[in-house]
């Protein structure tokens, strides 16, 4: 947890991201470069309320919003639905795939919304295979990567909180060099007369059903140890897919026989992936706050990759209802992100 509240977070220079990208690329090297950059450590404030409180219930979205490259179609899908709360996962900042600016500063304008900005990773390059090509010889002007919440009411007491510190993406092998790791940011929010506690998480793919557990259980002690009373909004990508990354890519046609056979596996998550018993074990729900029989995974047209459900909710202390998923589509259809949004409203019990 960190509580460094900065109006800009500091940058690293382009020069020193490229001598971490040539050099040594093992976990020792990782622990020192992490440790070295401030931003890791930082959360950056900005945006401006345009409320002063939220009444008796909260409406919350939660979207991750692959890199918010289409930035002004997904301000108009997250106002259309007047949320107080949006918790936003895969935000960049200064890489060349959306444009070298802050889209979160031009999407908390458009909604009217404070926001708070946390780093996941320092991008060493410009991102996966695809998005490498589609950069050419442009530059990371940043090379943030990370998760935000924004805000029409005040956001209150900032946390971040740092899931992963074991390097995995700064290994050559993995092909899109990164320093960091995943991590969550929240804060709290008034409903009525009650601190509620609001966080944006997102959890690793590359890992296999118990270590995102046990990612899940380090969230949830630090949010106990953060606020142990106040009612609790958990959202965003927990990357549920049942399998670890080898099973799911290896072989894509074998696992694609492997849903057949199993239809339900990608949307029934809950028995193959631990963190649910977890959750539920430290007094948290989701059935209320989600739509069950949904994906929150989408692909391009043609794209036979199966798809899951991979966002949630998870409350406690929170009654919730209207759950809702929305389809992360331009008006010809084609996708401004590759998951769909989530929406509910709560309610202090």
């Amino acid at each position: 947890m960190n509580d460094m509240l900065v109006p800009r977070l500091t940058h690293v220079p382009m020069a020193e991201r490229q001598a971490m990208r040539e050099g040594p690329r093992d976990s020792a090297t990782h622990m020192r470069h992490a440790a070295a950059i401030p931003a890791l450590g930082e959360i950056e404030i900005g945006g401006r309320t345009s409320r002063d409180g939220a009444g008796e219930s909260l409406t919350v979205m939660a979207w991750n919003v692959e890199r918010l490259r289409h930035v002004q179609a997904i301000a108009e899908t997250i106002a259309a639905q007047a949320p107080d709360v949006v918790l936003l996962t895969e935000v960049d900042k200064g890489m060349a795939r959306s444009g070298n600016g802050h889209p979160l500063s031009l999407l908390a304008d458009r909604l009217g919304h404070a926001f708070a900005y946390g780093v996941e990773f320092v991008e060493l390059g410009t991102g996966n295979e695809t998005e490498q090509s589609a950069a050419g010889e442009a530059r990371n002007e940043e090379g943030f990567h990370g998760n935000a919440v924004t805000s029409a009411v005040p956001l209150r007491r900032p946390i971040l909180i740092r899931l992963d510190a074991a390097g995995g993406w700064f290994r050559p092998e993995r092909g899109q060099p990164r320093i960091g790791g995943r991590m969550a940011i929240g804060g709290q929010v008034l409903l009525g007369e009650r601190r509620v506690t609001v966080v944006s998480v997102h959890l690793e793919n590359r890992i296999d059903p118990a270590g995102r557990a046990d990612q899940t259980r380090h969230l949830l002690d630090a949010v106990d140890k953060y606020d142990a009373d106040a009612p609790v909004l958990i959202g965003g990508d927990f990357n549920t897919l049942t399998a670890t990354h080898e099973e799911r890519h290896d072989d894509p046609a074998a696992w694609r026989a492997r849903i057949a056979a199993e239809p339900d596996r990608l949307i029934d998550v809950e028995r193959r992936e631990p963190l649910f018993q977890l959750l539920a074990e430290r007094g948290y729900r989701w059935r209320d706050a989600n739509t069950l029989d949904r994906p929150t995974q989408r692909r391009a047209a043609g794209d036979p990759t199966p798809v899951g459900r991979i966002d949630w909710f998870f409350t406690r202390g929170l009654a919730a209802s209207k759950p809702a998923t929305l389809p992360a589509l331009l008006p010809d259809g084609s996708p401004i992100a590759d998951h769909d949004a989530l929406v509910v409203t709560v309610r202090v019990e």
